[in-house]
């Protein structure tokens, strides 16, 4: 069990890491268009593996590429979704709703992977996605087009991290990592050629959150979710993502300036509430085993 906690705790940084970025990306999109930024970043992602794990290039095969390429796309789409319907809803109501991630994930655990979760994961999430309804409400709710889209990407975020629970014990990591981002990049590539014109960025605001995004939020975490995603479980993964508003709301109060209102507070208190939670039992066993 210390190493599900030792691969809990491991998330949670990468959580936190994410949870910067927004405020980086938010300040970048002022000189880059979405498309634009999340192809240059996962180009320099993926050159920076391939150069790092060059070696293990070697050990590609059908299997892997499939892999790979199924966690990619899913993880490519959670982008998009995210990303074409922030242009028709608001943040507050994007976030609420990617949050739903939370609750699918053991859904399609339980139907798919025929995996039940514990009742310790059950109150996390249940706790976790209450306290994200507080984080996103305004005093109102409605549902319109960029809704729908935003809750694609949250069945985009479930499906991936639920693959890469799958594939990451059958799979080398730093391979699946690597098929995973250059799946990315094509199809951001290919979006931003389709749908942007395609420039260069300037600005050091722009370069700073392309490469902060690039080494920190994409190589490393990514490397850290498919090496530790594999002792801990899924349920566990989503509920620990669940923070990542959490993180955005603190970084944006002393980095931005954000202030957050009560609901959203209370929101945030019962989202670190549903982690704690789901870390009672691994800590009983802990403790019942020393």
């Amino acid at each position: 069990m210390r190493k599900q906690l030792l691969a809990d705790l491991s998330l949670l940084v990468v959580v936190t890491v994410w949870g910067y970025t927004f405020v980086a990306i938010k300040n970048a999109l002022s000189g880059i268009t979405p498309f634009n930024f999340i192809a240059i970043r996962f180009i320099i992602a993926l050159i920076i593996l391939l150069v790092i794990f060059r070696k293990r290039l070697s050990g590609l095969n059908r299997a892997v590429v499939f892999r790979g390429a199924v966690v990619g796309v899913f993880l490519f789409f959670a982008y998009a979704f995210q990303t074409v319907g922030l242009k028709y809803t608001s943040a507050s109501n994007a976030g609420f709703i990617t949050g739903f991630s939370v609750v699918l994930v053991p859904v399609f655990s339980g139907v798919i992977l025929k995996a039940r979760p514990s009742m310790e994961s059950v109150a996390g999430v249940t706790c976790a996605v209450v306290g994200l309804f507080f984080l996103s409400y305004n005093g109102g709710y409605s549902l319109n087009k960029g809704d729908i889209l935003v809750l694609f990407c949250a069945v985009a975020v479930a499906f991936h991290i639920l693959s890469v629970g799958y594939y990451t014990k059958r799979t080398d990591s730093i391979l699946l990592t690597i098929v995973q981002v250059g799946t990315v990049t094509i199809l951001s590539v290919i979006f931003a050629l389709i749908f942007e014109k395609p420039v260069m960025p300037r600005g050091s605001v722009v370069w700073q959150a392309i490469l902060i995004t690039s080494v920190f939020a994409t190589v490393v975490a990514y490397l850290v979710q498919n090496i530790m995603q594999r002792f801990t479980s899924s349920t566990h993964t989503a509920l620990i993502f669940s923070g990542e508003p959490v993180f955005a709301g603190i970084f944006g109060y002393f980095l931005l300036g954000e202030r957050l209102g009560g609901w959203s507070v209370l929101g945030c208190i019962l989202i670190l509430a549903g982690m704690v939670v789901s870390e009672l039992r691994i800590t009983v066993k802990d403790e019942t085993d020393s």
